[in-house]
């Protein structure tokens, strides 16, 4: 199961914060992060990751359904690299703080 949004408002909101300032913090934050990487730059949350634009170049493809040969267009994507941190704990290695 996934962690969505709402679940995140949910978890602000019983710090104490009312339900809408809940969901305008939240949304706040992803309006921040999206427009950092619409400008193609990192976004580094310490103890956390960081989220870059990485440019691919065309290159060929395949449509899984029919097995056609395709060329996939030049975009951007975005690559997230977690910290050392969220890896220890994720692997559950230390008390990291």
């Amino acid at each position: 199961m996934a962690l969505t949004k709402s679940d995140i408002v949910v978890a602000v909101h019983e710090l104490g914060f009312t339900k809408k300032k809940s969901v305008d913090v939240i949304e706040s934050l992803l309006e921040i992060i999206k427009k950092a990487l619409e400008t193609s730059e990192d976004v580094l949350i310490s103890g956390f990751g960081k989220f870059c634009v990485k440019q691919k170049s065309s290159r060929r493809g395949r449509n899984p359904a029919t097995g056609q040969d395709l060329i996939l267009r030049e975009r951007r994507v975005v690559t997230f690299k977690c910290s050392g941190k969220l890896r220890n704990k994720i692997n559950g290695m230390g008390h990291s703080a």
